[in-house]
Parts: structure tokens; C-alpha cells; sequence
């Protein structure tokens, strides 16, 4: 009897064994599966990361706060507000990007921006731009009237007023305050992050970002 019921058990240990052993196969499978889309968009930006080893060391100076990523993933694809409409990240492929988020509550922004404007006037062409977008959600309108008080003419004014791209930056780790500035090559890839401001018009600066847009 004694024998019996210890076959039994035995048989219900192997059995349910063998069910776990397919559960743990079929999450496999389904892990497989599910981060396949993850590992692909990782493998995006795979060539990026040479160009991220090889600028790692211009990151000095006046810009020696940019930390560059050792894996470059895809930009997130925030969506802000332009003059001609709605525009995202994304839209900007084929460009480098410098993206930068100020607002004139800032002051380290409103510090930043003069420099800014005249790495826009020097690089800003066809492989190259520098993307600021404004987080002012109250009083929008005395944005582009403290532009222009302070000679600020080559950036393009992109607006956030309900912050939902700060938000969405935010969740992705890349941003809690302000300024922030993040590097976006013109395959759509994050190069490199920076929290804080930097003159970037000076010669470091001029430098790394020309190596990055292959000027």
C-alpha cells in the first residue's frame, strides 16, 4: 500500500515536472518572442556606438558635462509644436540633432540660450540643427517677445505648453530639469546627455559637434 502511494507521488512529482519544464519552454519562447523588438531596436543603433567611442573624448572644456552612451538606442519619438504644425523627433532624421528643452523661468536657459543661437548661425545647414523646445506652459505669449529682446534669430521656436514631451522624456530617464540636452545623430540615434548648461558656441563644443555631423 505503502508502495503504492509513494509510485503515485513519484508520478505526480515527474508529471508536474514535466508541466512546469513546458511552461518554463513556452516562456522562453514568448520571452524570446517579446524582447526580439527590443534587441532589434537596440540593433539600430549598433553602428552608433563606434561614433558615440570615437567623440567621447571631445567632451571637454566648456562641454565636459556631456556624458556620452556607451549603447546608443533610438531617440524617443516626442511630439512638440512648430510654427508650420505639429512635428516630432523623428522628423528630423538625416539631421544631427542638438535637442535642447529651456524655458525663460530658467535662468541657466536664458544664459544658455545666446550660445545657441550662434551654434544654429554657424553649423545649422542641412545636416545639422539645433532643435529647442520650449517648456513655458503659462504666459506663452512673452516667449518669442523675450527672444526677441534678446537677439535670439536663428533658432526656430518649438513649443511644449502641456509638457507632455517632458513628461515622456522624464519616464525615459532622460531629463529632470532644466536645461537638458541631448545629442540625436542623423540616424535617429542618442549619442550623448547632458543636465545643465554649456556654452555652446565655444571652440570645444564647435569641435565635437562638427566630428558628429561628419563636417
Amino acid at each position: 500500500m505503502l508502495t503504492r502511494l509513494s509510485l503515485s507521488k513519484r508520478s505526480i512529482g515527474a508529471l508536474a515536472a514535466v508541466v512546469l519544464l513546458g511552461i518554463g519552454g513556452l516562456a522562453l519562447v514568448l520571452y524570446g518572442k517579446a524582447g526580439g523588438s527590443g534587441n532589434q531596436s537596440a540593433g539600430e543603433c549598433r553602428d552608433a556606438a563606434q561614433k558615440s567611442a570615437l567623440l567621447t573624448p571631445l567632451a571637454k572644456g566648456e562641454i565636459a558635462g556631456l556624458r556620452f552612451l556607451k549603447a546608443p538606442r533610438p531617440a524617443p519619438d516626442i511630439g512638440f509644436d512648430s510654427p508650420n504644425g505639429p512635428i516630432t523627433l523623428a522628423g528630423f532624421k538625416g539631421k544631427t540633432v542638438l535637442f535642447n528643452l529651456w524655458a525663460t523661468w530658467c535662468v541657466p536657459c536664458r544664459t544658455e540660450m545666446p550660445s545657441l543661437d550662434r551654434l544654429q548661425t554657424s553649423l545649422g545647414g542641412a545636416d545639422f540643427a539645433v532643435v529647442a523646445l520650449n517648456m513655458d506652459t503659462r504666459n506663452v505669449e512673452k516667449v518669442p517677445v523675450w527672444l526677441k529682446e534678446n537677439q535670439i534669430s536663428a533658432l526656430t521656436l518649438f513649443t511644449d505648453q502641456e509638457g507632455k514631451a517632458f513628461q515622456n522624456l522624464r519616464k525615459e530617464g532622460l531629463v529632470t530639469g532644466l536645461p537638458t540636452t541631448l545629442l540625436v545623430d542623423d540616424k535617429g540615434c542618442l549619442l550623448a546627455e547632458m543636465a545643465g548648461p554649456a556654452e555652446w558656441s565655444s571652440v570645444e563644443a564647435l569641435a565635437m559637434l562638427k566630428a558628429a555631423a561628419g563636417k
